[in-house]
C-alpha cells in the first residue's frame, strides 16, 4: 500500500498513521490514535515505576572489639535490612593501634557473613579502605522476591464507586396514578 492510501485511510477513520519499523523493508505503519497511544504508554511506565523497588546500600559499622550483645544487635539490623531488599554495607573501623591486626576485623566480617548466610549472598569480598575493612552483602534471590510481593501488599487497594441503582419505573408510574386521581 502506498503512503498516500494509507494517508487517505487514517483521514477516513479518524486516526494518525504512525511508522512503528522505520528500518524494515518496507516500513512498517499503524493506524491509531497517537494521543491516545502515549498516554497508555505513560500510565504503563508509571505503573511499572510504582511496582519496582530500588535497591539501596545501607551501612552497619563495627568496631574490632565489639561486644557479643552489640554484634548480635547489628546482625538483627542487617537482617532487617537485607528481608527489605537492600544491600548492605558492612564496615569495621580500625583506630589507633587497632590498624595492626586487620585479621581480627576480616575474621569478624567472615562470622557475620556465615550468620547472614541464610539471607544474604557475599557481593564484595571483605578489603581495606583506608582504616576500614568492607563488606558487601546482597539479599539472595528469594529474599528480594518476598520484599517485591511486601511492597505490592502495601499498595492501596482501588475503591470501586459505588453504583446507584435506577428508580424503580413500577413505582413511577405509581406516583404519576396518584396525582392525576
Amino acid at each position: 500500500m502506498t503512503p498516500a492510501q494509507a494517508l487517505e485511510i487514517a483521514r477516513k477513520r479518524n486516526l494518525d498513521l504512525v511508522e512503528v519499523a522505520p528500518t524494515a523493508v518496507p516500513p512498517v505503519c499503524r493506524l491509531l490514535d497517537y494521543g491516545k497511544f502515549r498516554f497508555e504508554q505513560a500510565k504503563k511506565e508509571r505503573e511499572s515505576r510504582r511496582t519496582q523497588k530500588i535497591s539501596q546500600l545501607r551501612e552497619v559499622r563495627l568496631r574490632p572489639k565489639i561486644g557479643a550483645h552489640d554484634y548480635e544487635a547489628k546482625i538483627r539490623t542487617a537482617e532487617k535490612l537485607l528481608k527489605g531488599g537492600d544491600k548492605v554495607k558492612i564496615s569495621i573501623l580500625f583506630r589507633g593501634r587497632e590498624i595492626t591486626h586487620p585479621e581480627i576485623g576480616w575474621k569478624l566480617l567472615q562470622q557475620m557473613a556465615a550468620d547472614l548466610k541464610d539471607v544474604a549472598g557475599i557481593d564484595r569480598q571483605p578489603a581495606m579502605d583506608n582504616r576500614r575493612m568492607i563488606l558487601i552483602l546482597a539479599p539472595l534471590p528469594q529474599q528480594r522476591a518476598k520484599a517485591k510481593e511486601e511492597a505490592k501488599k502495601e499498595e492501596p487497594k482501588k475503591i470501586e464507586p459505588v453504583k446507584k441503582e435506577e428508580p424503580n419505573k413500577e413505582k413511577i408510574e405509581l406516583k404519576k396514578e396518584v396525582t392525576n386521581a
